[in-house]
């Protein structure tokens, strides 16, 4: 067994801190809207982010990327807009539910959701049609700045190349890891907002955004950023098949590394 398996923790630690410091500041959510930030995370569901893009210009441009936009657009016109993001009949479903949910339960203020306790919140979106953890939680952590963790595929791929967690580690497993051990981490100082681009690929770094330069505590502030740049891993070297380890920050924690 690796060190890095031993303890957890500290790998985790130290895999956000040479991550951060190779890539600096990742500015996820990239969205100008805690609303925006939400259909982006229901359209982002088994696709490219290059293809949410699409769907959420073609919502920009047809001035429907608000709550009022989507609740008053029939759906078969919805589902054209976001044809780009594949599954759109679902998706498009599930947008107008969440509207609903909204209107219902927050008397349509998203602002009002957003402030509810994070436990209470989590469990009903979780019981919203559509919603697993993965999109709760991105609400949840880049809309609402509430301190949760997203795990992703990435997430777990990473964690069980690097012998950290099994192949049948839960969700919730896997997030409380991280939660746990980036409990009392600080965001860096050094930001690498002017990084040169000949340093390559920096993670999943995104221009700045609203959303992602919005105030939030420093706890929320390493969720986000530790989130991004395992996404830069995985898009960039963890790969499904053909990993790509030997430029990978973190390739000197891999157990044949030590």
């Amino acid at each position: 067994m690796s060190k890095a398996s031993e303890n957890p923790h500290d790998a985790i630690r130290a895999y956000y801190h040479t991550l951060f410091s190779a890539w600096g500041r990742q500015h996820w959510w990239p969205a100008q809207s805690p609303f925006e930030m939400i259909v982006g995370a229901y359209l982002t569901q088994n696709t490219s982010w290059t293809n949410v893009e699409k769907a959420l210009g073609n919502l920009r441009q047809a001035r429907l990327l608000t709550v009022s936009g989507i609740r008053r657009t029939p759906r078969p016109q919805l589902e054209q807009l976001i044809r780009p993001s594949g599954y759109f009949r679902q998706k498009a479903q599930r947008l107008k539910t969440f509207v609903r949910f909204l209107d219902k339960r927050y008397g349509g203020s998203l602002a009002r959701m957003l402030a509810h306790p994070t436990g209470e919140l989590r469990d009903e979106l979780l019981a919203l049609n559509g919603v697993g953890p993965e999109t709760a939680d991105s609400i949840l952590l880049y809309a609402g700045n509430h301190p949760v963790f997203v795990v992703d595929a990435y997430t777990r791929r990473i964690l069980e190349r690097h012998q950290i967690v099994p192949g049948a580690a839960g969700y919730d497993e896997i997030r409380l890891l991280f939660e746990q051990a980036l409990g009392e981490t600080s965001p860096p100082k050094r930001s690498l907002e002017g990084a040169p681009s000949t340093l390559g690929p920096r993670g999943s770094c995104h221009r700045p955004s609203r959303v992602s330069t919005a105030g939030r505590t420093p706890l929320v502030q390493v969720f986000n950023e530790m989130h991004g740049l395992i996404v830069g891993v995985g898009k960039h070297y963890c790969l499904k098949s053909q990993p790509q380890c030997e430029q990978c920050p973190l390739q000197k924690f891999l157990p044949e590394a030590k």
